[in-house]
């Protein structure tokens, strides 16, 4: 049995332990109120315009929209969207296992770029081959999260659009996790470009619509405002989630502090008592010896 001190030491790291992660707990759950009123309401514009976008890119022919370019999927774009801090549980780490996957299974022979949004999924593709190169695409956006705006991630998102024009990828996807509630962030994958046509029953490619304004202010106006759109609620909902996530993941390393406690607490009881005890029999020993 270790010793008292030891014991008392050990009740004091994890008081402070405890201490930690209820405060980190409270910060996250303020910072979630913030982030989860944003993304509700932004996701139902979001969807609605991306609706929109898809049942116009079903009457529009593909050759006038370039953003609905179709050439297969040899030269691949991954944005992965991270957190740069950890203690969220698995957060990141189910970004990383998602974007692994998709290198290895669906895109397994393509061309595949990552461009990491978060310090965590820049650190884990920094140095292997599928990390971004080259000038004309953004880079060091770790502080992108810190300083989210719509303007700052338009920045970054039209520098992917005009990579995609010029034809330098055939495909752009983004991996992040989407928020549900404060518990629940499920890992996903949504294709950015090309724009796919609508797969509602009803809404099919064959519906003659009566443009207004023009084709062309629909393509080279509302569409790319439509991905902007998209891009930045992905974002939206990524923050989103890792409050939640490292909400959670406090709370929980908080009440496992709280048992840790307990039981020590119990364990230096008992050796404050077995102590006690050893003191008084040699005192009993001691004195029936003298009196003998």
């Amino acid at each position: 049995m270790p010793s008292l001190k030891e014991v008392r030491n050990k009740i004091t790291s994890v008081g402070s332990t405890m201490q930690i992660t209820s405060a980190m707990k409270m910060v996250s759950a303020a910072k979630l109120k913030r982030a989860q009123d944003a993304i509700i309401q932004m996701r139902p514009y979001a969807n609605k315009l991306k609706e929109i976008m898809g049942n116009v890119s079903g009457g529009v022919d593909a050759s006038e929209n370039v953003y609905a370019r179709n050439t297969g999927g040899k030269n691949v774009l991954i944005v992965a969207v991270s957190s740069n801090r950890g203690l969220a549980g698995a957060f990141n780490s189910n970004v990383i296992k998602k974007t692994n996957s998709l290198i290895a299974n669906e895109y397994a022979g393509s061309n595949v770029t990552i461009i990491p949004v978060g310090k965590k999924v820049y650190d884990a593709y920094k140095r292997t081959s599928y990390f971004i190169s080259g000038q004309d695409l953004p880079h060091n956006l770790n502080e992108l999260l810190d300083r989210l705006t719509f303007s700052n991630a338009s920045d970054v998102v039209s520098k992917i659009m005009s990579a995609f024009v010029n034809k330098e990828f055939d495909k752009v996807v983004m991996v992040y996790n989407q928020f549900r509630n404060a518990a629940v962030q499920i890992t996903v994958e949504e294709q950015l470009m090309p724009v796919a046509p609508s797969t509602d029953e009803g809404k099919t490619s064959s519906v003659d619509y009566i443009f207004e304004p023009s084709k062309e202010f629909i393509i080279s106006e509302l569409i790319p405002r439509s991905i902007k759109t998209q891009f930045y609620k992905a974002l939206l909902d990524s923050v989103a989630s890792e409050h939640g996530a490292r909400m959670t993941a406090m709370h929980k390393a908080t009440d496992n502090a709280k048992a840790m406690q307990r039981d020590l607490k119990i364990m230096y009881n008992k050796a404050r008592q077995a102590a006690i005890t050893k003191e008084i029999l040699e005192i009993v020993g001691g004195a029936e010896a003298l009196n003998g």
